[in-house]
């Protein structure tokens, strides 16, 4: 009995230093709308971090409706961001078109309009060196090779770098680009993503059973 009473206190004590959520990018272009849907639906209305929507997306002369379409399939609630940023975990939070985030000299996060295509790059860079280690960036499908810088800053900031895997994307071109940088943690399906990202922020250490082993020619 004392035995199991050892068991039932110390486990609330490992869970008090798990280390706290930071926040998650999912990237995409083509077929990323599709994808990021089918992410947000599975995850747990009790999510603990800030997700940031990063697409590439015509700006439109209308209202933009992306965070309304999200919103009817998901627990979260979505808003599309705006300055100042500030976010709140829980929350999804969209990235307005031709918009990325990035960092000012004090390293707090602002919105930057773009005419570039490239959008998941810098805002995967400006949460790499805003949340350090705690920066989990999840690349779905997607033409060109958006992300694979921002996949190397993450890792350079030993962040987590998660892709679709490239056989099960709509548009390989992107989760392939960044799996070339040898930067990436995890390659799954997407009926495998929001599983994942839940092991990676709520089941510290759960992600590791899902590793992928890195290439000899990445090290």
């Amino acid at each position: 009995m004392a035995h199991d009473a050892e068991v039932a206190v110390g486990a609330p004590v490992a869970a008090r230093h798990a280390p706290e959520p930071g926040a998650v990018v999912l990237a995409g272009s083509a077929g990323g709308v599709r994808a990021v849907r089918d992410v947000l639906q599975f995850l747990p209305p009790q999510f603990p971090a800030p997700i940031v929507i990063a697409l590439h997306r015509p700006a439109r002369p209308t209202r933009d409706d992306l965070s309304l379409v999200l919103h009817r399939r998901t627990s979260l609630r979505v808003q599309t961001l705006g300055e100042p940023v500030s976010l709140e975990a829980g929350c999804v939070h969209v990235l307005p078109p031709r918009t990325t985030l990035v960092t000012d000299e004090h390293g707090s996060l602002r919105l930057e309009p773009t005419q570039d295509w490239r959008t998941a790059d810098p805002t995967m860079t400006a949460l790499a060196r805003h949340y350090g280690p705690r920066c989990i960036a999840v690349v779905l499908s997607g033409r060109l090779d958006d992300g694979a810088v921002g996949a190397r800053a993450v890792k350079r900031a030993r962040g987590r770098v998660v892709v679709q895997d490239p056989a099960d994307a709509e548009a390989a071109g992107m989760p392939a680009s960044v799996l070339a940088t040898g930067s990436v943690d995890l390659v799954v399906p997407l009926r495998r993503v929001a599983h994942t990202i839940v092991a990676l922020t709520m089941a510290p250490g759960g992600a590791d059973l899902l590793r992928v082993p890195r290439a000899p020619w990445a090290s």
